[in-house]
């Protein structure tokens, strides 16, 4: 067979769970849930959750209290210690990189793909996990797709260990039916939105107006949605660093801030944390956002362009403590944080990036 380009992504299973196990044997084959300060009686939410735990209904993003009523008795709660995780991330990506013949996009602590030329996809991708788990003791799951949406989209279908092919041949037979959730870049309100439109499967989403869609969404969303349901998307995988787009800090406080004073105080200590990242860039902000949630647990964002670009702490500042003004201040606020994003570069950003790059 006559070699061809492959877009390989690897997934890396239950990452942060795995690399605690490994420093803790003895939690193998428990419910491991990470997240916080490891105190479910914190305010704090779920970094990760081993298979064990998710049995039980427990998943990322879901406040620790709550895991906490659904976990069994011998469940497990972790502190998130990041540190370990990047020593992690940079021991599986070196191994990867080592690979021959294959070029490495990170796109996450825990992801990134592979563009590799081939006569065989699947042999790569068994010696990808080799070497993972030979360098590491961790396991990895394989997608590979003819571009970076299908490969990505493939590899829930191979978890845990194992791998799975998605190309432009199978991807009605195997998507089409699903609901628009299950693509790459689709969340709860975007599928509601589709929905609206009478657009619930993938195939809908294919064969549905494209200018209906570019109306509800604009007209970079409106097409790449549209692409999405036949599983379109870029196909080189290119190694040059990923740009931040932005900086954001957020916290959540483990008892409601109840006044305008306490906010206040609260968004100016994150919007100069959230400067200070972009100036060690030496790029000046564009925009100032805001995302706030109130108690019990209702979460709004919003944001302001600046009047220019500045390198101006102040201004940065001040645009945040403007947008905190137009809170509900009879509202408790549980949770606070503010993105501040930076001009590009001289230049820009020189590979395609698909839409959903900065979300991943």
């Amino acid at each position: 067979m006559t070699p061809v380009p492959w877009v390989l992504h690897v997934d890396m299973d239950q990452f942060i769970a795995a690399v605690e196990v490994l420093r803790r044997p003895e939690l193998a084959g428990k419910p491991v849930i990470v997240g916080g300060r490891g105190d479910p009686t914190e305010r704090a939410v779920v970094s990760t959750a081993s298979y064990e735990a998710r049995k039980f209904g427990i998943g990322s993003g879901m406040p620790l209290k709550i895991a906490a009523r659904k976990a069994p008795e011998d469940a497990v709660f972790l502190p998130v210690d990041h540190a370990a995780y990047e020593a992690a991330s940079e021991e599986v990506m070196s191994t990867l990189r080592g690979l021959p013949g294959v070029v490495l996009e990170v796109i996450g602590w825990d992801e990134c793909f592979l563009g590799v030329t081939s006569d065989d996809p699947e042999r790569v991708a068994r010696e990808a996990q080799a070497a993972v788990f030979e360098a590491t003791s961790l396991h990895c799951s394989v997608g590979i797709g003819d571009n970076k949406v299908r490969a990505k989209i493939a590899t829930e279908f191979g978890k845990p260990r194992g791998m799975f092919r998605l190309t432009a041949e199978n991807w009605f037979e195997v998507m089409g039916e699903k609901p628009t959730r299950d693509l790459w870049g689709v969340g709860p309100k975007v599928q509601k939105r589709l929905a609206d439109h009478g657009i619930e499967t993938v195939r809908q989403l294919a064969d549905a107006d494209r200018q209906e869609l570019v109306t509800e969404f604009g007209p970079k969303m409106g097409v790449w949605y549209h692409e999405l349901g036949s599983g379109l998307g870029p196909a080189v995988v290119d190694d040059t660093p990923w740009i931040a787009r932005s900086h954001s800090r957020e916290t959540t406080y483990q008892h409601n801030l109840t006044t305008p004073d306490e906010v206040e105080s609260a968004l100016r200590e994150l919007a100069a944390e959230a400067f200070a990242d972009c100036e060690a860039e030496g790029r000046a902000v564009t925009r100032v956002n805001l995302k706030v949630r109130y108690a019990p647990f209702i979460t709004k964002t919003f944001g302001r362009k600046l009047a220019e670009p500045t390198l101006d702490r102040d201004v940065v500042v001040a645009a945040a403590v403007a947008l905190g003004e137009t809170l509900d201040h009879e509202r408790e606020v549980r949770l606070l944080g503010v993105r501040a994003e930076m001009v590009m570069p001289e230049g820009g950003d020189p590979v395609e990036r698909t839409p959903v790059r900065g979300r991943i």
